[in-house]
């Protein structure tokens, strides 16, 4: 067996702990980056209208910073401008307990949700480039010119039947009975 080489991938990351908001919005400023180039992916969430934009930008510009600082100490060759935004998460945190007051001396209890947000980013390495050889034109001409069976014919859904129709001569003859009936 061959053993095939597999580089791999190398992830920088962020966490924001303990934000003071439920992971369901967060999760809506989030899923909107996923996958971006990170220069878009900030220009998102800094014009962003939800309240957890701020929050996760912070989380993001740290992530970039973690690759610069891992790039220069470790002496890889990571390009900041073909980082894409790998994974965005919020996970659920710790919940704060609280007790509203209520009508006739009760208490309603509620719960303040807290969100661990993790951000990861990636170098999207640039694609390969294929150079497909085309076979010269007159090679083309001088090729087999055999029909080719369809195949798919085979495969094909058998066809709807259409509806009944019903024939002129019943409705004819239901006329001409209800015509007798109403001359008695």
């Amino acid at each position: 067996m061959s053993k095939i080489a597999v580089e791999k991938i190398r992830e920088f990351r962020a966490e924001a702990k303990f934000q003071r908001s439920s992971p369901q919005k967060a999760k809506l400023v989030l899923d909107t980056i996923k996958g971006m180039r990170v220069e878009q992916a900030l220009n998102t969430v800094h014009f962003s209208t939800k309240r957890m934009g701020p929050v996760v930008e912070k989380a993001l510009r740290s992530a970039i910073q973690n690759a610069t600082y891992a790039s220069q100490e470790q002496g890889l060759d990571i390009d900041v401008d073909n980082l894409y935004v790998r994974t965005a998460v919020a996970n659920d945190g710790p919940r704060m307990k609280r007790i509203r007051p209520a009508p006739m001396g009760r208490a309603f209890h509620y719960q303040r949700r807290l969100t661990h947000i993790i951000v990861t980013v990636a170098e999207k390495k640039p694609a390969t480039a294929v150079v497909a050889i085309m076979p010269e034109p007159e090679a083309i001409t001088k090729t087999s010119t055999k029909p080719v069976a369809k195949k798919s014919a085979a495969k094909k859904a058998p066809a709807k039947k259409a509806p009944a129709k019903k024939t002129v001569a019943k409705k004819a003859a239901t006329k001409k009975a209800a015509t007798k009936k109403a001359t008695k």
